[in-house]
């Protein structure tokens, strides 16, 4: 059970009730979004970002899931895996993958690509003060600024949503 109120639809301001109804179709997360709007400029920030991102589709949905199960791994956020191991798998990874996710050297479902994004979404989590200009070498060979950019945000935001949703015992939406 949620630690804080979970806050409904009809309770937002009318101008963010559109907003709530977009943040539906990014996927099930009505819980986390309804502990979010507790606190109206978190929600609408957060979703603002996420829906714009999404619409903007500058980084492959592959690479942004496969960070995303990487980093909620790393930090064992339930919540996380739960809800984008169903996106990963649209991408072609099986449930089994995305649990072994962190075992990204040997896994025989990721590409060479696959396996950069998941040793940099583990760096950035890990040991994001230690990171050389060798892995950023790497990555340009296959993405460009505003992709290195977005996924080094994504995965930094990831990390703050595994806390979010675990210190206040958000519950996964089915």
């Amino acid at each position: 059970m949620a630690r804080v109120a979970l806050q409904k639809r009809d309770q937002l301001p009318e101008h963010l009730r559109a907003l709530w109804d977009r943040m539906t179709t990014y996927g099930p997360f009505e819980g986390q979004a309804a502990a979010m709007a507790n606190r109206l400029p978190v929600f609408e920030h957060m979703w603002r970002l996420l829906t714009q991102l999404a619409d903007e589709g500058v980084l492959p949905k592959r690479y942004l899931e496969l960070a995303i199960v990487a980093v909620s791994l790393v930090n064992q956020c339930d919540f996380c895996v739960a809800q984008h191991t169903p996106k990963l798998a649209v991408e072609g990874i099986t449930t089994e993958g995305a649990a072994n996710l962190l075992d990204w050297e040997k896994h025989p479902e990721l590409t060479e690509v696959d396996r950069l994004v998941v040793e940099y979404a583990i760096a950035v989590t890990s040991n994001w003060h230690r990171i050389r200009d060798a892995m950023f070498e790497r990555l340009r060979a296959h993405f460009n600024d505003a992709q290195i950019v977005e996924l080094t945000w994504r995965i930094a935001l990831c990390g703050a949503f595994n806390r979010f949703n675990d210190v206040l015992q958000v519950e996964v939406d089915v």
